[in-house]
């Protein structure tokens, strides 16, 4: 390497000196004659320095060309060689993604077995080989070891792209660790405790309160979690994330095990479980077990839901809930209403889109008392869609006064001082105006449906009870709480006694204490029962297409399901009263009509209570009660089929 820069040097030095001697010769020989002899001797002198010139290159070219080729070669060689040792595993794929050569570390440290020449890389390792060539690569795991896998494509379009694989698998065991011991917040708390225990002896009541500590110890065994009893009735717990997945995985078997501790003879205890997972810090996760908690005793209770930064998972809600004896709640509700009204110059009264006699009649049943304060006051209902025409009728055909609005008129009313309630419904998507909705500052909310996670914010009252039968219960209700001075006539109160009649199924479902009372209200209130079975009168229409969907009927899993093929007017009464029937067929738990409406196919589902058909249209998207629910899906009837029955089985295998 030196000789070789010296004979460099010296082929420099030659130029350099050849180039200055032809200058001044050049210069000399241009003078007057004196110089001639000057110039003569440096144009010898620079032809002597030519012919050097040309013998060392000569006599050296070779040579340079010769240590030219030798670095070339060692370069090659120290490439490949940095390459092979290279400390990261390292290998070269043809363009199908096979091996066609790789590096020691490779060999040693990766992939052990045979040799790799010729195998795929994808399979082998399970490479999304797209996601390899990105900024951020693609992770793999490979016998126990995970590694990130970055790719760099041969720019000479050859074919070929090499693969380097970055060792991960402390940093994924490091964030593993971190997930793990992450803490949340559960909230258990025991459903109606007051009301299940305030009519047994003390020394019963001793021995379910112990039951329940040991239910609770159980629940805590095996694990480093904390837990503290807050009140009577509630348990706060503290659990990292290690623990709280296999109970997940498990459906929280708490609850089934809950359920065995009996109270009297009748009656059973159920926990609500409110979970508070994946936030940043422990006061997060309170408030979300807060927010699951509160979501489960919206839905009836006797199940856990989990809250995270996405939104809700529920899991179990098997029983029905207990009917609450207290009125309190009533009070004070009425109370906060009454002042609300106060407030505004006029309300607007709304129902759920298509709406049935509990959801008009609770809006008359209000509306009939808030036009007795004197308040203007008007119930705004579609004149088309809607369930509840006869009812309808039979307010216009028995009173003198004004109630009932279209929705464009309502929309037309809508100023800043206009209070707008919404009655039987909580779901924004569901209200029979989303653009009065949209624009109402004012809201109140009356409703008895199991919460839903989407639901209308901003209200000045939320006034929710999933005990209650109906809405109309519930208004009844507060009508017992206005003041006396106001007075609703006869024809009203057969309008709240027919929508309690509906959602009860004549008494038979979802009835408590407490829908019995207000029915007995309205019956004072001169509520003719007769009247009342007129307003469920159907067409011949609607019995022969409610025969036509029951003959079409099958069972799958102790469950009635039937299709309408019709497309009438009256489709959705029918299919509602079908689904009604087919629950007094042997062996069956709950029944579900599929049917066709304005593009969309929908299913009413109905239940004696042994199944939850609200969990099963929540599945679908929809939603409702413990015994009556239903669902809208934009898919056609072989497609509807489908999911309802895999609902149907993810609902039996998962209670």
């Amino acid at each position: 390497m030196k000789g070789t820069s010296g004979i460099h040097l010296f082929i420099r030095i030659t130029t350099i000196a050849l180039a200055v001697c032809a200058v001044i010769s050049s210069a000399l020989l241009s003078q007057s004659a004196d110089y001639d002899s000057e110039g003569k001797a440096f144009l010898v002198i620079s032809t002597a320095l030519a012919v050097l010139l040309i013998f060392e290159y000569v006599m050296y070219g070779t040579s340079t060309k010769k240590y030219i080729a030798k670095s070339a070669s060692q370069i090659n060689k120290t490439e490949k060689e940095s390459l092979l040792n290279f400390p990261a595993p390292t290998v070269i794929i043809d363009s199908d993604n096979c091996i066609v050569w790789y590096n020691r570390h490779f060999g040693r440290k990766v992939y052990t077995q045979e040799e790799a020449y010729g195998l795929d890389i994808t399979e082998l390792f399970k490479i999304d080989i797209d996601q390899a060539f990105t900024a951020d690569g693609d992770t793999v795991c490979h016998n126990n070891k995970f590694y990130t896998v970055t790719g760099i494509r041969n720019s000479s379009g050859a074919g070929m792209s090499m693969l380097y694989f970055s060792d991960k698998t402390e940093l994924v065991e490091l964030s593993y660790e971190n997930r793990m011991s992450r803490q949340s917040v559960i909230i258990i708390m025991i459903d109606y405790y007051e009301e299940i225990l305030s009519n047994i002896k003390e020394s019963e009541k001793a021995h379910i309160l112990v039951n329940i500590e040991q239910l609770i110890e159980s629940f805590m065994e095996g694990t480093t979690g904390i837990s503290r009893r807050s009140g009577n009735d509630r348990f706060y717990v503290i659990l990292e994330e290690r623990y709280l997945q296999p109970i997940i995985d498990k459906r929280f078997e708490i609850l089934e095990q809950a359920r065995k501790i009996t109270v009297g003879e009748r009656s059973n205890i159920t926990l609500s479980i409110g979970i508070g997972r994946d936030s940043q810090n422990l006061a997060e996760s309170e408030k979300y077990a807060k927010l699951a908690l509160d979501m489960c005793l919206g839905r009836g209770g006797d199940q856990a839901a989990v809250r995270t930064e996405n939104g809700y998972e529920f899991y179990g809600g098997l029983s029905k809930g207990m009917s609450k004896n207290t009125r309190v709640k009533s009070r004070m509700a009425a109370n906060a209403l009454l002042e609300i009204i106060n407030t505004y110059e006029r309300v607007l009264i709304m129902g759920h889109s298509f709406g049935d006699l509990d959801s008009i009649g609770s809006a008359t049943g209000l509306c009939s008392a808030i036009k007795d304060m004197g308040k203007e006051c008007y119930v705004v209902v579609d004149p088309e869609r809607n369930l509840a025409k006869l009812m309808i009728k039979h307010v216009i055909d028995n009173t003198i006064k004004s109630y009932y609005i279209s929705p464009s008129e309502g929309f037309s009313r809508l100023t800043d001082d206009t209070l707008l309630i919404i009655t039987d419904t909580h779901n924004p998507d569901l209200v029979d105006s989303q653009e009065i909705l949209r624009y109402a500052k004012h809201i109140v909310v009356i409703d008895h449906h199991r919460l839903m996670v989407k639901s209308i914010e901003n209200n000045e009252l939320f006034y929710h009870e999933p005990s209650a039968s109906s809405a109309c219960e519930m208004v009844a209700e507060l009508l017992e709480y206005f003041p006396e001075s106001v007075k609703i006539s006869s024809p009203i109160a057969e309008v709240l006694l027919a929508g309690i009649m509906l959602d009860t199924k004549n008494f038979v479902m979802n009835t408590g204490v407490r829908t019995f009372e207000a029915a007995a209200y309205l019956r004072k209130l001169g509520a003719d029962t007769v009247a009342v079975k007129k307003m469920f009168a159907n067409t011949l229409d609607t019995y022969r297409n409610k025969a036509r969907i029951i003959d079409s009927s099958e069972i799958y899993h102790k469950c009635a399901i039937a299709y309408a093929e019709t497309d009438s007017d009256n489709i959705k009464v029918s299919a509602a009263k079908a689904a009604d029937e087919m629950l007094e067929i042997s062996g069956v738990n709950a029944s579900f009509v599929l049917y066709e409406l304005n593009g969309k196919m929908n299913i009413s589902a109905r239940s004696l209570g042994s199944y939850n058909v609200q969990i099963i249209m929540e599945a679908l998207g929809g939603g409702g009660h413990h015994q009556m629910a239903a669902c809208q899906l934009d898919t056609d009837l072989t497609g509807a089929r489908k999911m309802l029955y895999e609902a149907i089985d993810d609902y039996i295998r998962n209670n």
